[in-house]
């Protein structure tokens, strides 16, 4: 979607999208040219601009001489480095701005990465296709998932277009053949997997069982309660706060982390019980203080590793009932998770679809249309398909001598009756094809 445009008394200034970096559009002896003003505020890219109009309405010498002393204004700079792209890149308007500190750290190692396969002195308008396809190339060596794969192709696609200005033509990494297909990890059996309402009650046997220790096991009781009874993922649930639980409306409002999306979720009688537990010991604004507080514990880089704590108290008491939370693949040099929180998000759906819940109520708490929904809705549209070959089959069936002899069999038996009943009398509608209900 284009963004706003903005005349001046000379020239104009624009967005190619909507919220995106402004650029002044000027003409010069005829010739339209365009420069990015390095800014997404309206007012700063006016005064800029404002101040490039004096060197548009020079004479035509003095034009030329301005464009010569202007480096960035109406021409590319083709002399950055890879080894000085990402301190260009960090201070661009148009970077990518992750939500996390651990995801901007994978995207400085993702170009790190490509900078010591290519060398940190190339100019980033020296780098072809050929070259992002090598990289490419080298990363399907290493073992990893394809979605791992395509991430880090992603994001050095997005530094490359982000620092356009500094390259002549197309992207390099612009090529989809750099990206890997999924059926590449067909032959992959593993996959997350849902608990199963025994597997549920089971691990919550574990967390009631005194002879099992666990840091914070009452808080991780109440953690379980609030992914099998709600569906949200880990952070929501080991974040949420008092202010979003009204106990005496059995409400919870949570806006999602990861997708920012706000979903109201009503509270069973089960995790009723359990919050109004857990309320008996509140200490701080959240549900789960300690949780909460070891949840956001940070590294000196400010990345936060809290996430990793949390999820080790969660597998240990996975593997008490006897499940093994991950497992090893060929070509996959990380374990592949089978269970693990995420995996009551996964059951949450199973349940409501196994239950009949419509598929847009199940959408609607667990806030997203997902690959998870459609998993285990799949069954309710292979049911439709089996009793429309069943229908046909009937249908097909009720034509044959066989069948049309049985029914006359039936109607005769039917009249000899003295007072057929209703019933009876309804029957012999449906056999003759006379029943409009």
């Amino acid at each position: 979607m284009a963004g706003k445009t903005h005349r001046l008394k000379r020239g104009t200034i624009y967005q190619k999208q909507e919220g995106g970096t402004y650029y002044f559009r000027y003409q010069v002896n005829g010739h339209r040219k365009a420069v990015s003003l390095q800014t997404r505020n309206l007012k700063e890219a006016t005064a800029k601009a404002e101040k490039m109009v004096a060197v548009v309405d020079a004479p035509s010498l003095d034009v030329v001489a301005a464009h010569v002393a202007h480096v960035n204004f109406g021409q590319k700079n083709h002399t950055l480095t890879l080894g000085d792209a990402w301190q260009v890149y960090e201070s661009h308007p148009d970077r990518a701005t992750p939500s996390t500190v651990s995801e901007r750290e994978s995207y400085r190692a993702t170009w790190r990465d490509f900078v010591e396969h290519a060398g940190p002195g190339i100019r980033l308008d020296d780098v072809t296709p050929h070259m992002a396809a090598q990289f490419a190339n080298e990363l399907r060596k290493q073992s990893i998932a394809v979605d791992t794969h395509n991430r880090k192709i992603r994001r050095i696609k997005k530094v490359f277009s982000t620092l356009s200005e500094h390259y002549t033509g197309d992207s390099p990494f612009g090529s989809s053949s750099l990206m890997r297909k999924a059926r590449e990890e067909q032959e992959n059996a593993v996959r997350r997997e849902s608990f199963t309402k025994e597997q549920e009650q089971a691990l919550l046997e574990a967390l009631d069982d005194p002879g099992f220790r666990a840091r914070d096991k009452a808080e991780l009781r109440v953690l379980f309660h609030l992914g099998m009874f709600t569906g949200q993922r880990l952070k929501d649930c080991a974040l949420l706060q008092w202010g979003k639980v009204n106990l005496k409306r059995q409400r919870i409002w949570v806006k999602q982390f990861k997708t920012g999306k706000e979903v109201t979720i009503p509270v069973s009688e089960e995790l009723l019980a359990t919050l109004l537990t857990a309320h008996e010991w509140q200490t701080t604004g959240y549900v789960l203080p300690s949780i909460a507080e070891r949840y956001q514990a940070k590294d000196p880089k400010g990345k936060c590793v809290g996430v990793n704590f949390i999820t080790m108290d969660v597998l240990k008491v996975i593997r008490r009932i006897g499940l093994k939370p991950s497992v090893k693949v060929p070509g996959r040099k990380k374990s592949v998770t089978v269970y693990g929180f995420h995996s009551l998000r996964h059951s949450f759906a199973s349940h409501c679809a196994e239950a009949g819940v419509p598929k847009a109520v199940t959408q609607s708490i667990l806030g997203a249309a997902s690959d998870i929904i459609d998993k285990y809705y799949v069954h309710i549209g292979e049911e439709a398909q089996l009793k429309a070959i069943e229908a046909i089959s009937i249908a097909q069936d009720a034509n044959t001598p066989a069948a049309q002899t049985r029914i006359g069999e039936a109607l005769a038996f039917i009249r000899t009756l003295p007072s057929p009943s209703p019933d009876l009398q309804h029957i012999v509608r449906i056999l003759t094809g006379q029943n409009n209900s």
